[in-house]
């Protein structure tokens, strides 16, 4: 319950950082983006092992751990976080994020195949309403055209640009809770250790790592001269950006602690209802907003609550025969 709960959390978070971010490439580089969120994440998490006291669990992690760990950081912070940049500036947050949703399935058939979690048919229930959701918020080309002679957007999207990287960010992000889950399943759990204090040390090994990449993607001097010119307007952006999407990765690595994936992985979907209220707050010029944006919170919501249930309190509560009771408690595959 706990780990979905924190998973909730991170989904909002998540959806702060992609307004953020958004409202901070409309004029600066997607480059300047990366060179300050990515490395904001380390004394963030080193602060969240202070606060924990994980030095233990970090300790911990063996050389096998260790490569799993960064190559999630290398894979989300890095070539995902990149592609949801570059997505965001092509073509805004809101018309990216039906793209980004299918990393849901990337991550329940990764999940099933190399972690041997399964599927319950409420969780299957769940996992449709969840992916749902994020459905309801689109509207049919005709609509968007009409909205948008009533309202004209402060810019014209590049649909091949955005849509290639909002795929790509779907399978980086899609496939890096699995590397996470290796990670943390190649090392012994310390004594005395606790789930959360354990993901915030997982976090801060992949942030190290992702950090040293993007330090190697700046040495040569064509990419340090397009970090120059960048204004105090969108350094503030991009700060709020890596403080946001700092809390949204240290719950993300939080609920994985402590939640197999085929439950963070669903609930993490929410973002792409949340990011549509961000954006109407943040940058409501700047996006393109369809309907069904309530209905779509509502239904979101009710599959992660139901994500959340126990089969055996499902039947129990609601005074299920025995066979249905069996059949809620069988999974797959």
């Amino acid at each position: 319950m706990l780990g979905g709960f924190l998973a909730l959390l991170s989904a909002a978070a998540f959806a702060l950082n992609n307004a953020a971010a958004r409202r901070g490439v409309l004029s600066g580089s997607v480059l300047q983006a990366m060179a300050i969120s990515v490395p904001f994440g380390v004394p963030f998490f080193l602060a969240g092992l202070l606060i924990f006291g994980s030095f233990e669990d970090l300790a911990s992690f063996s050389p096998a751990s260790l490569l799993w760990l960064a190559g999630a950081g290398a894979l989300h912070f890095v070539v995902g976080r990149y592609a949801n940049y570059r997505g965001a500036k092509a073509v805004g947050a809101n018309l990216m994020g039906p793209v980004q949703d299918v990393n849901i399935i990337v991550s329940l058939v990764l999940a099933t195949a190399f972690l041997g979690e399964s599927i319950t048919p409420i969780m299957a229930l769940g996992i449709v309403l969840v992916c749902l959701g994020p459905i309801l918020t689109w509207e049919s080309a005709d609509k968007r055209a009409g909205a948008a002679r009533k309202r004209p957007l402060s810019f014209t999207p590049a649909y091949a640009e955005g849509f290639f990287f909002a795929a790509l960010s779907a399978l980086a992000y899609g496939a890096s809770p699995i590397l996470v889950r290796l990670g943390l399943d190649a090392a012994p759990v310390s004594p005395g250790s606790t789930g959360l204090g354990r993901g915030v040390a997982a976090g801060l090994v992949s942030y190290l790592a992702a950090t040293l990449v993007v330090a190697a993607l700046l040495l040569p001097s064509v990419n340090r001269r397009r970090l120059g010119g960048l204004s105090r307007h969108d350094a503030t952006w991009f700060l709020l950006a890596g403080l946001f999407v700092g809390v949204a990765q240290m719950l993300r690595y939080m609920a994985l602690a402590l939640a197999p994936v085929t439950i963070v992985a669903p609930m993490m979907r929410l973002t792409s209802v949340f990011r549509v209220y961000f954006s109407w707050l943040i940058n409501r010029e700047h996006e393109d907003f369809g309907g069904g944006v309530i209905l779509a919170t509502v239904v979101s919501l009710a599959g992660a609550i139901v994500l959340s249930l126990n089969a055996d309190v499902v039947a129990g509560a609601l005074g299920l025969s025995p066979d249905v009771a069996a059949f809620l408690r069988r999974s797959w595959p």
